[in-house]
């Protein structure tokens, strides 16, 4: 059997080699910066050379780190899985009703402007400084980009596709499950992802002000202390977090979404 044009022309992904160049920049930084702080260039009280960080990272694996990534692990999912179920279900009623949209959409753009700080102080009214208010805080970061982005894929669902579910007799429900949320799913990971960066951004701000245990408590301790290279282990195991929980989530994304043909599938 011939062969498609697409199947001549453009060979497989080489997933491995991508995820090796990923590498480069993060050690070529570690290299400069190591340099720079051995030849003087930079102030080692300013900025710790990146074996010293290492050094603490070790330390840190030997004792506390692991439950204070225990603990900022189950604040960000439990806190995210709110966020963007809520998120989900918000969108899924804007999007399809005018009424609701009026209604609600304006206060959600209001509420989306204000700052996790300054969520801080007024969670901590309303809820205390127990594991609540750490929820609360990450479930509004996670809520606002999956909103936005189920609304914009539900108002970009082709008017073709809707046309038939009404000729089949389709209800609103029905139009929402076999319809407008297929057609929204590569918008709702694009809006888990990002929804997802933001949780670990808000749980920064809340274990900062109000916390015993978590990686961000470990930033407030090494500020406290004068230890840079505390914190800057601490921003490491952050961004490795956050790398690891999106890798997850992409990875669910190419599996759900084997079906589109994307430009994706033919970048090399």
């Amino acid at each position: 059997m011939q062969q498609g044009v697409s199947d001549r022309i453009v060979p497989p992904i080489k997933r491995p080699i991508l995820e090796i160049k990923g590498l480069y920049l993060p050690i070529a930084v570690t290299v400069i910066v190591e340099l720079a702080v051995y030849f003087g260039l930079v102030s080692k009280t300013l900025l710790p050379p990146p074996s010293e960080i290492a050094r603490t990272l070790y330390d840190l694996a030997l004792g506390p780190l692991w439950k204070h990534i225990g603990f900022s692990t189950m604040r960000v999912f439990t806190g995210f899985v709110i966020g963007a179920g809520l998120g989900t279900a918000a969108a899924m009623i804007v999007g399809l009703s005018r009424n609701a949209e009026k209604l609600l959409d304006p206060s959600f753009q209001g509420l989306r402007a204000i700052p996790s700080l300054a969520w801080v102080p007024l969670l901590l009214l309303w809820l205390g400084i127990d594991e609540s208010s750490k929820i609360a805080m990450i479930a509004i970061g996670g809520f606002f980009p999956v909103y936005l982005s189920v609304l914009a894929g539900i108002r970009n669902v082709d008017r073709k596709l809707i046309e038939v579910g009404e000729m089949y007799g389709f209800s609103q429900a029905e139009l929402a499950q076999r319809i407008f949320l297929p057609a929204a799913m590569p918008y709702l990971f694009t809006g888990l992802r990002t929804g997802l960066s933001v949780a670990w951004m808000f749980l920064v701000a809340a274990e900062l002000l109000a916390a015993t245990k978590g990686v961000g408590y470990l930033l407030t301790d090494g500020r406290e202390t004068s230890r840079p290279d505390t914190v800057l282990a601490a921003i490491i195991v952050l961004a490795l977090l956050g790398k690891f929980s999106d890798g997850i989530l992409k990875s669910l994304e190419t599996r759900s979404l084997v079906w589109r043909d994307s430009m994706e599938s033919r970048i090399q």
